[in-house]
């Protein structure tokens, strides 16, 4: 997840930078699978060959052949958009929150904190098993959240396994108390009984 002793930092590390709280450290940082573009390629490539085809199928008109020559330029640049999403998505976990950043101009980032999330389900499809890749669904406590379900997310096994201990690990994480931001949080706990003095023995009186 980190980048090279003294090198570059990678993409994952500038959002986390800008969208993490201090003393917050990323524990899952990554992007969503090349499989996601599959599709979007696919119909890439399908409006690419008409495109082309209408640009060869008479050289000499000059409508036909502008009109081929901007569909080629539009499947490209669509494609090119669809990539540099894809390259500018991350899905960042730390010990307080779930993080997705998207966008390439204007960047929007979409958090759903730990502790509010009840349940994980990790779903692998066929394609998902051969290429390496599958879908978390979150459930959460209160209103329908934009983190509700990601997918195309890379080694899900491992991100499932690392995130389920995050949020229901025995250690007492960041799921398991504190507010929203990870604090402490005493709002309406008992106060911790001080600790306990056993008194002296009576000492019994001469005769007794």
């Amino acid at each position: 997840m980190s980048g090279p002793a003294g090198g570059r930092p990678p993409r994952w590390a500038k959002d986390a930078a800008k969208y993490l709280l201090p003393g917050e450290q990323a524990v899952v940082a990554t992007r969503r699978h090349w499989a996601v573009l599959l599709w979007p390629g696919a119909k890439a490539v399908a409006v690419l060959l008409a495109g082309l085809w209408v640009l060869t199928l008479d050289p000499g008109n000059r409508v036909s052949a502008s009109v081929g020559l901007l569909v080629v330029l539009g499947a490209l640049g669509w494609f090119a958009l669809r990539a540099g999403e894809w390259w500018m998505r991350h899905f960042i976990v730390t010990r307080r929150r779930v993080l997705l950043t998207s966008g390439i101009v204007a960047r929007t980032v979409s958090l759903l904190p730990l502790r509010r999330i009840t349940d994980l389900t990790w779903k692998e499809t066929v394609p998902g098993q051969l290429l390496g890749y599958g879908t978390f669904r979150f459930e959460s406590a209160g209103s329908q959240q934009a983190l509700s379900q990601i997918t195309h997310l890379p080694r899900a096994d491992l991100l499932y396994r690392e995130v389920s201990e995050l949020l229901f690990g025995s250690d007492g994480g960041g799921a398991a108390a504190g507010d929203d931001e990870g604090n402490p949080d005493d709002n309406g706990r008992p106060a911790a009984a001080p600790p306990r003095h056993d008194t002296q023995p009576i000492p019994r009186l001469p005769g007794a």
